[in-house]
């Protein structure tokens, strides 16, 4: 049962997320760019804790399908993977000013720093979130939450490309050849050049500290899920 609840959670962020993500356009223009970026994020946590909250309580249901905890080397490859994904997943919108709607919220066609490594770097970040979590729970719970997840960011991929190809008619399709989904594929293939420098930015240090809390935290995010009544 909990597997097709997590299920139902996932289709109602996705539904949420990406719904509002595309109602941007029409919605700014009723509540600004503030409000909206404020309706957005706040929608979007109502049901993105929960359902984090739902995941940590029920991530061993179902069957156990593998058990490496004890095998040497999975905690410290789990720990990397998962360090990568969070620097995939949120430096892909460095400007935090706009995020928390302190300054006038806008839609940027980047083109340096981890766009030149994966145009849909979220993605990216997700799926080696999920591949590190499955391989260290290793329930029938967990894999089904993962390819849920995951799905959820494919979508997001041609979901992501087609808002910005028609917010960009002109300078999308350009950036769109010059880039990838597939992570490296655009720099092995001569259309990018990896600029290091790019990536000394205080959001990669503000990544680290927030992984460093939330690892810190997770002994009390399982408690906290424990007394969840559902």
């Amino acid at each position: 049962m909990s597997h097709v609840v997590i299920l139902g959670w996932l289709l109602g962020f996705a539904l949420v997320h990406s719904g509002l993500a595309a109602l941007r356009p029409h919605g700014e223009k009723v509540l600004g760019a503030r409000g909206y970026r404020v309706l957005f994020a706040s929608l979007s946590l109502l049901v993105a804790v929960p359902m984090l909250a739902y995941f940590l309580k029920h991530r061993y249901d179902g069957v156990q399908l593998w058990q490496v905890q004890g095998v040497p080397g999975i905690r410290a490859l789990v720990a990397v993977l998962t360090v990568i994904a969070f620097l995939f997943l949120y430096p892909a919108t460095f400007n935090l000013g706009e995020i928390a709607a302190i300054q006038k919220p806008q839609v940027h066609l980047y083109t340096q720093g981890i766009i030149r490594i994966c145009r849909h770097p979220q993605m990216v970040g997700q799926t080696l979130w999920c591949i590190a979590h499955t391989l260290w729970i290793g329930s029938s719970f967990a894999l089904v939450t993962s390819l849920g997840l995951i799905a959820y960011h494919l979508f997001g991929v041609w979901h992501g490309d087609r808002r910005w190809g028609q917010r960009y008619p002109e300078a999308f399709p350009v950036l769109k050849a010059q880039t990838s989904i597939i992570p490296f594929k655009a720099i092995w293939e001569g259309k990018q050049k990896l600029v290091l420098s790019e990536f000394i930015r205080p959001a990669y240090a503000g990544v680290a500290v927030f992984v460093a809390i939330v690892y810190w935290l997770h002994p009390q995010m399982w408690r906290w899920a424990e007394r969840l009544p559902w």
